[in-house]
């Protein structure tokens, strides 16, 4: 007897492990921590222009050459760094999404000082929890969204970087912000249930 197939969403195909892994235990799990919801930003920035598959890949050498994301350290970043980074070829190598990545922290860092938690105030945009969607295919699932672009906006606003309304919803799903799961797919249940506090 041969075993049913999951009916996974179908940008994560079952013949990649990394993407079927990310699909199924990362995926729309809402996150609610700041450095990892930052870090999980200047990722999606660092896809600008690529497939996500591509930052999956390198994700752990960039997570090493950015001292694993701590905005403390990344912020004191100069030109012996950028110039380590521009240097490190398992890492996206753009000097426009490196210096975003630099300047995302220092925001990051004025956000703590000022008493703003960054996981508050992204969540604040859905009231604290995540967005039950009901897709049923791929064709349904926007790019983007009115929320998407009013976010984008706010954090273009404070000066972050690589964060339009395509990147934004790109994050918002990934975060758990909104769950496009498809109503088929296995997942949707099981993150909808991660979403109640």
């Amino acid at each position: 007897m041969t075993a049913t197939p999951i009916s996974r969403c179908p940008w994560a195909p079952d013949h990649d492990p990394l993407y079927s892994a990310y699909h199924d235990t990362e995926w729309g799990v809402p996150e609610y921590d700041s450095r990892a919801l930052w870090e999980k930003l200047v990722l999606d920035g660092m896809q600008a222009g690529l497939a996500w598959i591509t930052i999956l890949r390198k994700r752990e050498t960039i997570r090493e050459a950015f001292d694993d994301f701590n905005p403390h350290k990344i912020a004191a970043y100069g030109d012996v760094d950028m110039d380590r980074l521009l240097g490190n070829a398992g890492i996206i190598r753009s000097g426009a999404k490196i210096n975003a990545t630099i300047g995302g922290a220092r925001l990051f860092l004025e956000m703590q000082d000022k008493g703003e938690d960054f996981s508050e105030y992204l969540w604040a945009f859905t009231s604290g929890k995540p967005i039950q969607n009901e897709w049923q295919s791929m064709a349904d699932v926007p790019a983007k969204t009115p929320l998407s672009e009013t976010i984008a906006k706010d954090l273009k606003k404070r000066g972050f970087k690589f964060c339009g309304p395509v990147i934004v919803y790109a994050f918002m799903q990934a975060v758990g912000m909104v769950n496009d799961h498809l109503v088929a797919c296995p997942r949707h249940l099981d993150v909808q249930k991660m979403g109640v506090r």
